[in-house]
């Protein structure tokens, strides 16, 4: 299956990252399928590590205002969703059910704590890119960020877990009078090799 011009387009080549946001609000079913196209991707041995936080009351995002940098809040301000994507260090307690075919596999990372934060940060920054396309795939414009104090961020939202922050991703409708002009991108053969 291949996807047309139109899906290329809201997905990759004429979406755009929002600096700002409309008043319009998200409806809550948005999030679901949000989720439900996003959990699909895939992650080493179906790990799934990332943990997701949608910021949407007044209260919850006032608790994310101190945390950010100078030059992300007017952006944050505007976005009536903020996910913050997180990486549970203690994934691998899930292999048995999430990837069965080897649940012995859990061993590999009880006993390896640096393989263990490698793995989450890694598989769980997968699924936050993933998290920008499926928001793209079901209308929504996404402004992520990593302008942030991390520590402030777990302190706030998973305090007393396994978790760690990643990044943030504002979510919404973009104002499109607010974007940057286009940036440049490589071009192949600046970047690629074929061997």
């Amino acid at each position: 299956m291949t996807l047309d011009t139109t899906a290329r387009q809201s997905l990759f080549t004429d979406a755009r990252t929002a600096n700002r946001f409309l008043p319009t609000p998200v409806a809550p079913h948005l999030l679901s399928e949000l989720y439900d196209l996003m959990k699909w991707g895939p992650t080493s041995m179906n790990a799934c590590p990332a943990r997701l936080i949608f910021l949407t009351s007044p209260d919850a995002r006032a608790r994310l205002r101190p945390a950010l940098f100078d030059g992300n809040v007017a952006r944050a301000r505007s976005a009536p969703v903020i996910a913050v994507i997180g990486h549970d260090l203690e994934f691998f307690d899930h292999l048995p059910r999430l990837f069965p075919v080897a649940p012995q596999n859990k061993q590999l990372f009880e006993d390896n704590e640096t393989a263990a934060q490698i793995t989450a940060f890694r598989n769980a920054s997968m699924q936050g890119a993933y998290l920008i396309m499926a928001a793209r795939a079901v209308g929504l414009n996404c402004g992520p960020m990593s302008g942030f104090d991390n520590a402030a961020v777990d302190q706030a939202f998973f305090a007393g877990t396994r978790i760690k922050s990643n990044f943030l991703c504002a979510l919404g409708y973009a104002d499109t009078s607010k974007e940057y002009p286009r940036a440049d991108r490589f071009a192949f053969d600046e970047v690629c090799q074929v061997l």
